[in-house]
């Protein structure tokens, strides 16, 4: 099939790689390098809240079960809840105003939300909740704007050889933004547990005042690195695949493009008329004959993989439990539950993204995508089948954490890194950013459903005569079984509906779909 192509961005697909792309990474990357910060900091934070305003405060009873999970449950789901939220209204007005456009006022909103998260002005149990929930539906409004734009404009900056390395690259930023929210805690708490044991404060107790502002802290630091940014996302340029193919203006692009890459105006002056452009609507019936089944398959998958991710973190909480922490003060459990997120995130998490940048440009999404779903299946299983016989017993804590890890890496080498990369990959460049947050807005219900429902299932345990939690309802066992039926979902989802992109230029998607010949080539 012939297809017109534009000489400007037939460049940017051929472009070498250049200064620009990996400072790209950096200024695109901090969204996803917040969202981590912040999901993660508030498990943490949802222990500390749970002393200070639910702790029995007899000293005797001051470490037992403190905050009711409806409150917990509000808490993970609110944040969720505005991120998918953001990732469809921003995921439109990317396409609608441009990308450039509502890419600063996506960093504004995390930025105003995480230091409302941190303020939080009131005193009162439940006022504070309240504000708290406020400001993470607004943090989150601001993260989910952020997914669409920033998968979207780095695909659109890259070319065809690298594009994957660098969209995971930008989603590898989540990693060390786990690892700073894990730093941060440590820090933080030691520092008022330090200046709590100079006080002669009991610490074997209700927790020291000092620890309602040790939590503020931590949620307020996450909006400095996203800050930090806002400038140079502001001086960015608008995509020159936008400008060229949605704002029809093909000398803009070139302008642009020779502002921030080292390539000559005059390699890339037009010699030719624009291509027709398409002119069926959004949802459309031309528009589902031509991408409805890449939409499903986007959609979906980041459903069941977001379904399978924070439901697993979220299961941290049992490893803090097998540590054992609860009998400590404050901030000693909150130092060992981030000791425990920094070394998963060092051993498992980081490299999954690494590995994920290096061979999804050799081995292909799809190819990836099904192995990662198949061994966190398998890693899944091997957990819940055996849970309360087996890994609960103190000798095995060790091989738990294991396959815990093992689960974690092949969430981040395979589907957790493919499903954000495809979507910015499949669509027409004025579909591409609504399509894109579509698809994550679904993965984020999935993370509701996962997160909220394991949250449920795995709560109201007593404990067995080492110390051990026992669930009530499904049990862990069953639980964690059904998390790896949601990943062999995923596995037969991707084989029959997912396609490749590797090598495709993102102008094929502006006319019909490739022919299962063509696709079979690539």
């Amino acid at each position: 099939m012939a297809r017109t192509r534009l000489k400007v961005l037939s460049t940017l697909d051929t472009a070498r790689t250049q200064c620009y792309h990996f400072k790209a990474i950096i200024i695109t990357g901090m969204g996803l390098f917040t969202d981590a910060y912040d999901f993660f900091a508030i498990t943490v934070v949802i222990r500390i809240i749970g002393r200070v305003y639910y702790g029995d405060h007899h000293a005797d009873n001051y470490n037992k079960e403190r905050i009711p999970p409806v409150v917990e449950s509000a808490l993970v789901a609110v944040a969720l809840t505005g991120a998918a939220t953001g990732q469809l209204v921003f995921g439109r007005l990317g396409d609608l105003k441009g990308r450039r456009w509502v890419y600063g006022l996506a960093l504004l909103l995390m930025v105003f939300g995480s230091l409302g998260c941190g303020f939080s002005i009131c005193i009162t149990r439940t006022c504070v909740l309240l504000s708290l929930g406020f400001f993470r539906f607004l943090l989150g409004l601001g993260i989910g704007g952020d997914y669409p734009l920033s998968s979207t404009i780095m695909s659109e900056f890259a070319n065809k050889k690298t594009r994957g390395s660098f969209i995971a690259a930008v989603f590898s930023m989540q990693g060390f933004g786990i690892l700073l929210s894990a730093t941060v805690t440590i820090i933080v708490c030691s520092i008022f547990r330090h200046a709590a044991g100079s006080a002669k404060h009991s610490l074997l107790g209700p927790p020291p005042p000092a620890a309602d502002l040790a939590w503020r802290l931590i949620l307020m630091f996450g909006s400095i690195p996203a800050a930090m940014t806002y400038y140079w996302r502001r001086l960015m340029p608008e995509t020159a695949r936008y400008t060229a193919l949605v704002e029809q203006n093909v000398m803009q692009a070139a302008n642009d493009m020779e502002k921030v890459m080292d390539i000559s105006l005059t390699q890339i002056v037009e010699e030719e008329n624009l291509p027709p452009r398409s002119n069926y609507a959004l949802f459309s019936k031309e528009f589902f004959r031509r991408h409805g089944s890449d939409l499903f398959a986007c959609a979906f998958n980041w459903f069941l993989v977001d379904t399978v991710f924070y439901s697993s973190i979220l299961f941290q909480s049992q490893i803090y439990k097998i540590e054992n922490i609860d009998k400590v003060d404050v901030y000693q459990e909150a130092i060992a539950i981030a000791t425990l997120q920094a070394k998963i995130a060092v051993c498992s998490t980081i490299p999954g993204y690494f590995f994920s940048a290096y061979f999804i440009d050799r081995v292909g999404r799809v190819r990836l995508q099904m192995m990662g779903f198949f061994f966190m299946a398998l890693a899944f299983f091997a957990i819940g089948i055996k849970y309360d016989s087996y890994w609960t017993k103190k000798s095995h804590k060790y091989g738990f954490l294991v396959l815990y890890g093992v689960a974690f890496f092949f969430a981040n080498f395979g589907p957790n890194t493919t499903t954000f990369i495809v979507p910015a990959e499949l669509f027409p460049a004025r579909f591409r950013s609504t399509c894109n947050g579509i698809s994550g807005a679904a993965g984020k219900i999935g993370a509701i459903v996962g997160s909220v429902g394991f949250l449920w299932a795995s709560h109201g345990k007593s404990e067995d005569r080492e110390g051990f939690p026992h669930s009530v309802g499904i049990g862990m066992n069953a639980s964690l079984c059904i998390l790896g039926g949601v990943c062999l979902v995923g596995v037969v989802v991707t084989t029959f509906f997912t396609k490749e992109t590797m090598g495709r230029s993102l102008e094929d998607n502006e006319t019909e779909p490739l022919e299962t010949e063509e696709m079979n080539d690539l």
